[in-house]
């Protein structure tokens, strides 16, 4: 990335005080992601799906027979279905297939598992109707993409075909190295924010159950997992380890790092050269295992 997209990037976010309320850092959040403009070809209609409120992603063109469900991410307690249409209209639209973002409910008003029993019921409803779904999320909805696939797996459900990560959080023990040795680089996060969304979060379960540290977890069975992150973020080794973790247990597992991008550089599609290299590649990795067709 040049010097200026670099600045652009690092200048739409920066480290937020850990002790606000949920509310204020919500509104926060949406001030800056809100809103983005997803593109004219972009339209979208509130649904509800297995009982949980829901946006369709609709893409001029994306027409294909199998669904994207995305997941946002924002520490289980921020972000919204609208935030995570910035990331599920390009995958969209890269991939040729349908999406739906879900408005999961958030901590600390609905703390684990509610996150992941509202994903596991949306993902319930979609394989009623017959398509083929894969599971997409980033950050927080990257530990919930991987959560709801062990949810399903122990319900004994057919499992997506594959799965995309954006810097998940897939270790709610904060036991990564990078969560200190990263945190002087990371422009968003430290080890205190992720501390305080725990506690919202898991409101005192154990953070080593596996559908809230998913980096723990028997990952036998598992589809094809894609990870993309940077080298610029307290949450790298929950990437680099997720990776390792799952190649141990035979899971055809895709590990790309960006140096120097920060978390979630997806997000600045259209504004950094490797946002969307990297949702390019991603919409290929998915193209290569024979879901979806580019449209555009």
């Amino acid at each position: 990335m040049t010097q200026d997209q670099r600045a652009t990037a690092r200048g739409m976010i920066s480290k937020g005080d850990p002790s606000r309320s949920p509310a204020q850092q919500r509104d926060d959040f949406d001030a800056v992601f809100g809103a983005l403009p997803l593109g004219d070809d972009v339209t979208l209609e509130p649904r509800s799906l297995g009982g949980v409120p829901a946006l369709d992603v609709k893409v001029a063109g994306a027409e294909g027979d199998g669904v994207i469900l995305y997941l946002h991410g924002g520490g289980y307690v921020i972000g919204s279905a609208r935030t995570g249409a910035n990331l599920a209209a390009p995958l969209a639209r890269r991939t040729g297939l349908q999406a739906v973002s879900l408005d999961y409910r958030l901590a600390p008003e609905a703390a684990f598992p509610a996150a992941v029993d509202d994903a596991l019921a949306a993902y319930k409803e979609l394989l009623e109707g017959g398509r083929e779904i894969f599971v997409a999320g980033d950050s927080a909805g990257g530990g919930l993409a991987l959560a709801l696939v062990l949810a399903a797996r122990r319900e004994g459900l057919p499992l997506p075909p594959a799965v995309v990560v954006f810097s998940p959080w897939a270790d709610l023990t904060l036991s990564g190295a990078s969560m200190d040795t990263r945190g002087d680089f990371d422009p968003l996060f430290s080890r205190a924010h992720m501390e305080a969304y725990v506690d919202h979060y898991l409101a005192g379960h154990d953070p080593k159950d596996e559908l809230a540290s998913p980096l723990l977890a028997d990952l036998t069975g598992l589809p094809p997992l894609l990870i993309q992150v940077g080298t610029a973020e307290v949450l790298l080794d929950d990437s680099l380890r997720l990776a390792a973790h799952a190649a141990e247990y035979e899971v055809d597992v895709s590990l790309d790092v960006v140096a120097g991008a920060p978390h979630v550089y997806q997000y600045n599609v259209g504004l950094m050269d490797e946002a969307d290299a990297a949702l390019t590649r991603a919409a290929a990795w998915l193209t290569q295992r024979g879901f979806g067709g580019a449209v555009a």
